[in-house]
């Protein structure tokens, strides 16, 4: 059953939180497993429509989420940044460039993050006692925005959608998050 779902994953971002969280306990699962499965295929069976479309006519951009609680090291101050450098920034610069090999020219490209420390820091390029602590190869993310790649954009914590992915949400949450052309009809 995880096997499906996981290949459902492909086309349906909205259940990615839940199937990983019950892929962890594939090798000995109880009953409260076997309940959340059965609810992720009740929770497809009602939600048929929704699901990734990308039309021939529909133009294509890059934007990315970053979100400062689902962090690297999180218990240690730096990891709003590094967990915006690695989570967020690496995979968004590496399908920038894959898209450009294929011709595919893209510009600044946004990435929302909802931690303004973490945006503080990229943006100011002076090293202050405060940030001396982190490693210097976590500030290629520094390094991309100043040369233009990355666009660092402060969004709500109510409104980042990288939260879908990384934390359990309630209904509600869930279905707004779900809303912002993440999952299109």
């Amino acid at each position: 059953m995880i096997g499906s779902l996981l290949y459902l994953m492909a086309t349906r971002p909205d259940i990615q939180f839940a199937v990983c969280l019950c892929a962890r306990f594939q090798a000995s699962p109880r009953t409260s497993h076997r309940q959340a499965v059965k609810r992720i295929f009740r929770y497809l069976k009602f939600t048929p429509e929704l699901g990734l479309w990308y039309s021939s006519g529909s133009s294509l951009f890059l934007r990315g989420f970053s979100d400062a609680d689902h962090a690297v090291y999180p218990c240690l101050p730096r990891s709003e940044y590094i967990g915006c450098s690695l989570a967020a920034a690496l995979p968004l610069l590496w399908m920038k460039a894959t898209l450009s090999d294929f011709g595919l020219r893209f510009g600044k490209i946004p990435l929302l993050v909802d931690s303004t420390s973490a945006i503080s820091v990229a943006k100011n390029p002076v090293l202050h006692s405060r940030t001396k602590h982190i490693d210097v190869r976590f500030h290629f993310l520094r390094d991309h925005y100043e040369k233009g790649d990355i666009d660092l954009v402060h969004v709500a914590s109510e409104n980042q959608l990288a939260d879908i992915f990384t934390k359990p949400l309630e209904f509600g949450t869930f279905v707004r998050l779900r809303g912002y052309r993440l999952v299109m009809c």
